[in-house]
């Protein structure tokens, strides 16, 4: 497949070459496990799952890596605000690693709910200040520091190409009167107004939570280090890709650039820069400073399934600002209701239809009959979508393409169609092999299944005691051609899902 992803590192549309035939290295921002993740950020982590899963399908080996910020994240990326870890900690009675810990968990639970592939390697920064502080002498012995007040700053003058990425000035970022630095609180000791720390060890709280010995005492470091030293850990001194929201390209990863590319000497740090867009309310963009934001587990108390909201952030492009009603998630649970519908008739199709063509070759009854489709063409149109830069609505059409056109087809066209829409799905990842045969537990269409199951075992039951055998065994050829077996036994009649 021959990938183009829009770079943000130049605001174009790039042919993807990776530095390593077949191989790419992948860094994605991390959450920062000081609450639950709001459905905002979860657009992020599908956004990745999307591009991971269609690098693989293509035959990439996809090296992911994320952080977890366990320490040291400001309320602001600037250096500014409350460090977010104390204040839960405070708040809540716990230490910040108990803190740390149970949002974690958390979070990867509501991933594995939205079916969304977990990383490679997941970093703790608290498992990593020491190759942090190995980044940090080797920027300072290049000469882009100066320690005043207690703090390592990075000097922004020294490195021309600053601001490259958010396409802002490096004249502008150093006068704080002609920049967003100056609408925050700000740090005299810096010479620049966008100078950043990469060590505290004067910090602004008294008895900071989680600190450590440096050579430039004891501190803790700076936010935006942790992300550049865990990734050139993992994935050396240059890898392919960076993802993470648009709200970091004018500052975390603008810093990330810059001291990666001081520490290392290497331009560029990362070849593609790819940024996703806003999930919005009404109100604007959802923010946990903010409060009032919303959870995986809020659309689950409303009765949606974690994948309904899946469904939902495939039907806008990662680059676009996606408008969020409770309406519009509404709309998605119906189409993927409707999808998993679809998609289970063609299995049974296909059951029932292979049982058929077996008992016809064996009367000799002649070739089975139907129209054909060329299937390999909306498996093209798929692979074109995605290959330009992951455009999951236009993915999304075809598979619903081939959905509409399957109908009526012979029974060799169906499997192949349904072949199709599995492989399809591998990118998608909306589970529809797993849901299809019931293995995805929870769902409204899955509860309703298993009541006509349980409906038709007490029909064959009652079939029995009449004596009326041809009905019983009706009933479960009928189930097992959907795949669906009985077993009989002392304890009565029980069933399961065929292995696919």
């Amino acid at each position: 497949m021959a990938f183009s992803f829009y770079n943000t590192l130049g605001r174009s549309k790039q042919s993807f070459s990776p530095l390593q035939e077949k191989k790419v290295g992948f860094y994605g921002c991390g959450p920062t496990v000081y609450n639950y993740a709001h459905i905002g950020n979860i657009r992020a982590y599908v956004h990745h799952d999307i591009l991971v899963r269609s690098l693989r399908r293509a035959g990439y080996d996809v090296n992911h890596v994320m952080n977890i910020t366990d320490v040291g994240h400001l309320s602001d990326d600037s250096d500014a605000g409350e460090d977010k870890m104390v204040k839960t900690a405070e708040e809540r009675g716990k230490s910040v690693l108990e803190i740390a810990d149970y949002y974690t968990k958390a979070f990867f639970n509501d991933t594995d709910k939205m079916n969304i592939t977990r990383p490679t390697i997941v970093c703790k920064a608290t498992d990593h200040i020491k190759e942090m502080i190995s980044l940090i002498e080797r920027i300072e012995k290049n000469g882009f520091t100066y320690l005043t007040g207690g703090n390592l700053y990075f000097d922004i003058s020294k490195f021309p190409s600053y601001g490259d990425l958010a396409l802002l000035k490096l004249e502008d970022l150093q006068k704080s009167e002609q920049t967003e630095f100056a609408r925050i609180d700000q740090d005299e000791n810096k010479r620049n107004a966008g100078d950043f720390v990469l060590w505290f060890t004067k910090s602004k709280f008294e008895n900071q939570a989680l600190v450590w010995d440096s050579p430039w005492g004891k501190g803790y470091p700076g936010w935006h280090i942790e992300c550049s030293a865990m990734s050139i850990k993992y994935l050396g001194e240059q890898f392919d890709i960076h993802c993470g929201g648009i709200d970091h390209i004018p500052i975390h990863h603008t810093n990330e650039i810059a001291q990666s590319e001081a520490a290392t000497g290497i331009t560029p740090w990362v070849k593609y820069w790819l940024h996703n867009e806003f999930l919005v309310l009404d109100k604007g963009k959802m923010s946990k400073s903010k409060g009032g934001f919303l959870t995986l587990q809020s659309l689950i108390d409303e009765g949606f399934d974690p994948l309904d909201y899946r469904y939902f952030l495939l039907s806008g492009h990662y680059r676009r600002q996606l408008q969020f009603s409770f309406e519009s998630l509404q709309g998605a649970k119906n189409s993927r209701k409707s999808l998993v519908e679809k998609v289970r008739g063609l299995l049974e199709k296909t059951s029932r239809g292979g049982a058929e063509a077996q008992r016809a070759q064996g009367e000799d009854k002649g070739e089975e009959s139907g129209k054909e489709l060329n299937i390999s063409s909306y498996i093209e149109g798929f692979d074109k979508a995605i290959e330009d830069d992951l455009n999951t609505p236009r993915a999304l059409a075809e598979l619903w393409g081939l959905l509409k056109d399957v109908q009526g087809c012979n029974h060799s066209t169906t499997a192949k169609a349904l072949e199709a829409i599995y492989d399809m799905d591998s990118v998608l990842g909306l589970g529809l092999k797993e849901t299809v045969n019931n293995k995805n537990t929870g769902t409204e269409e899955n509860e309703e299944l298993k009541q006509e199951i349980e409906e038709l075992i007490k029909k064959r039951i009652e079939a029995k005691k009449a004596k009326d055998f041809s009905a019983a065994d009706n009933i479960r050829q009928n189930l097992k051609d959907r795949g669906i077996i009985l077993e009989d036994g002392v304890n009565g009649t029980t069933w399961r899902f065929e292995q696919p």
